[in-house]
């Protein structure tokens, strides 16, 4: 069970594949156009139970319970070695060699 009040994650359909533009990709059309949400439980909760929450910003959403206290999953992607180059060609072109 999750605590009323928890912070979760749902899912939401929006689109069911039948309702789905008729102008995108035929790959796309075969799926339902789903969003994700994060906020506050209203009452407590099952896993893939149908839930309402409140958002950060006041609104309120239903959906599929999919996850709760939701980590935040940011990345910018593996280190790339000319990047440091193009910093010290960057400082040096505006401070000078000794950085002055």
């Amino acid at each position: 069970m999750i605590d009323k009040n928890s912070y979760v994650r749902i899912r939401k359909t929006l689109l069911k594949p039948d309702e789905r533009a008729a102008n995108i990709p035929e790959e796309t059309k075969k799926v339902p156009f789903k969003m994700w949400v994060k906020g506050y439980l209203h009452e407590e909760s099952d896993l893939f139970d149908i839930v309402k929450i409140t958002t950060e910003t006041g609104r309120v959403e239903t959906g599929r319970l999919k996850e709760a206290f939701p980590p935040y999953k940011i990345g910018y992607g593996d280190f790339v070695p000319e990047i440091l180059e193009l910093r010290h060609l960057i400082k040096s072109e505006m401070y000078g060699d000794n950085n002055e």
